[in-house]
């Protein structure tokens, strides 16, 4: 007697011999014996196809068949396809480092596991995420590598000071806790501010920014 595992795989068998089945959107899952056809076809025709190839496997019990007809126009939005989407735009975008990012998508939800160094690439992967149909949310548990470092913060700031004549660097102040930055101190303007926090984001390690300088 076949076991649900050596079932399964003899029901995938025969869907990929049949030549008027496409195998590659369908589904298999025996319980004691009972298979389960998920997923989706390109006609009815295809689907009964389906379903008559599984019940010639030796050792089908019952179908319990749950395949969905989908049309070359429609909108591809299995989870598998949504992956291979997502990866793809990865691979193309130079500020994601997609070797370091894994993709998991389930019923339409992304879920990036990983790690970057930098957390614009984080807020990137997730951006790009989240522009694929289908794609019903995104959760990023990505980690940031490095640690924040003062020392480097500083130097950022006062560098981007430094390339815009007129702002001095030196009235704010920068602690770090881990891989939390808080600024402080005092600049003359809405956009000195802006341009502190900016230069603390683009710091390596850096997760979160709290910004307390003051506009005086």
């Amino acid at each position: 007697m076949k076991t649900d595992s050596e079932l399964q795989r003899d029901v995938l068998d025969e869907l990929e011999w049949d030549p008027s089945v496409d195998h590659a959107d369908i589904g298999v899952s025996v319980v004691d014996g009972v298979v389960a056809l998920n997923g989706y076809v390109k006609s009815y025709a295809e689907k009964i196809a389906a379903e008559r190839a599984a019940k010639r496997v030796a050792g089908v019990k019952a179908i319990a068949e749950e395949l969905n007809v989908r049309y070359a126009s429609d909108a591809k939005t299995a989870d598998h396809e949504i992956a291979k989407r997502i990866l793809d735009l990865f691979k193309y975008n130079i500020l994601i480092p997609e070797e370091h990012i894994v993709v998991k998508v389930e019923k339409g939800w992304v879920s990036l596991t990983g790690d970057v160094e930098w957390n614009f690439q984080s807020d990137e992967a997730t951006k790009a995420a989240g522009k694929v149909s289908g794609v019903v949310g995104v959760s990023n548990n990505l980690t940031i590598r490095n640690r924040a470092s003062a020392i480097d913060i500083r130097k950022r700031i006062k560098d981007a000071f430094e390339r815009q004549a007129g702002l001095d660097a030196a009235t704010v102040t920068i602690t770090t806790s881990g891989n939390k930055v808080t600024l402080g101190g005092k600049v003359k303007a809405w956009h000195e501010r802006k341009l502190a926090e900016d230069a603390a984001w683009s710091a390596p390690g850096v997760t979160q920014v709290e910004d307390r300088i003051l506009v005086s």
